[in-house]
């Protein structure tokens, strides 16, 4: 069962992303549930506009709507009873792709915000940066990439649960830090590859 709330969480930041102009990475969107733990999550890119495949600068999203989430939210849905909270993760993660030379990452961090933004009552937090190398087959470097990744909560009061536009408030606002760290991420100096093959 797909419950409304965390559709309309997807259909919030989505909408935020899509109303900046980012492009969504089409063939890197997933919608799935884990059999084992019920679990249900959802994955999507999205990057600057007009660069290619892959765009230079992408965000990679996911949302979790946890089992022990779905059950919370049914109680009070069902039985109009407010125990606890539903939360729903979140993953963000910034990534800088098809460089031809190894990023410094203090360059890379110095495009991103210093205090992690906040959803709701909850900070996302950071992590440091991490450096990916691609090789050829003969061992010569192919490219290069950085990602930095923030991860936190949702956390759904019972006045968010009643009043969906609060929901669309709080995922707009962090759809606005995204697009902006995107903008920041494609605007340094760096030395990049053609993409695999440029837009129409």
């Amino acid at each position: 069962m797909l419950d409304h709330v965390f559709h309309d969480a997807i259909g919030a930041l989505r909408d935020a992303l899509e109303s900046a102009r980012l492009e969504r990475q089409a063939l890197e969107e997933r919608f799935h549930a884990d059999v084992l733990l019920g679990d249900v999550i959802w994955e999507t890119s999205y990057g600057l506009p007009g660069e290619g495949s892959p765009p230079r600068a992408q965000v990679d999203l996911t949302l979790e709507w946890p089992t022990w989430a779905q059950t919370a939210y049914r109680t009070w849905y069902l039985d109009e009873e407010f125990t606890e909270g539903p939360r729903i993760g979140i993953d963000v993660v910034f990534r800088v792709q098809r460089l031809a030379d190894a990023a410094d990452p203090a360059v890379i961090m110095s495009a991103l915000p210093t205090v992690a933004p906040t959803i709701g009552d909850e900070s996302l937090e950071s992590s440091g940066p991490t450096a990916e190398t691609n090789y050829e087959t003969d061992l010569t470097v192919a490219s290069h990439a950085m990602e930095v990744s923030y991860h936190g909560f949702y956390e759904l009061d019972e006045k968010t649960l009643e009043d969906g536009s609060t929901l669309d408030k709080h995922f707009a606002e962090i759809g606005g830090w995204i697009t902006n760290a995107l903008v920041r991420l494609g605007d340094l100096p760096l030395h990049y590859l053609p993409p695999v093959y440029e837009d129409d």
